[in-house]
């Protein structure tokens, strides 16, 4: 499995395949082991769980579940890129920065 991901927690994404296509959410999760994003609203699954401590009343619960990480692209500008590394200048050091491919604008 491919473990570079450019994606990071908090990333705005858009869903570009399956079910969910079009819509957008944060990221919540990264799985680079097995190449999964979970995005906040996106992808909802429903549990059945039987009361315990922790959930007195038990009954049915919704939860994102993952998607796999080719399925989602970087929002910049409300628009889906692709995302870049760029190295600048920093006070005599080189600091690696991700950009947008789209705009060639640097994102963080």
């Amino acid at each position: 499995m491919n473990n570079k991901v450019k994606l990071k927690r908090g990333d705005m994404v858009q869903v570009i395949a399956g079910k969910e296509v079009g819509r957008t959410g944060r990221i919540l999760l990264i799985n680079r082991e097995k190449g999964k994003v979970v995005v906040e609203g996106l992808n909802m699954q429903t549990k059945h769980q039987k009361p315990n401590r922790a959930n007195q009343s038990g009954g049915i619960t919704r939860r994102e579940a993952p998607l796999h990480i080719s399925n989602v692209m970087y929002l910049h500008k409300d628009k889906p890129t692709r995302i870049g590394y760029k190295f600048e200048e920093s006070g005599g050091e080189s600091v690696k920065k991700r950009y947008a491919k789209s705009t060639g604008e640097i994102i963080d």
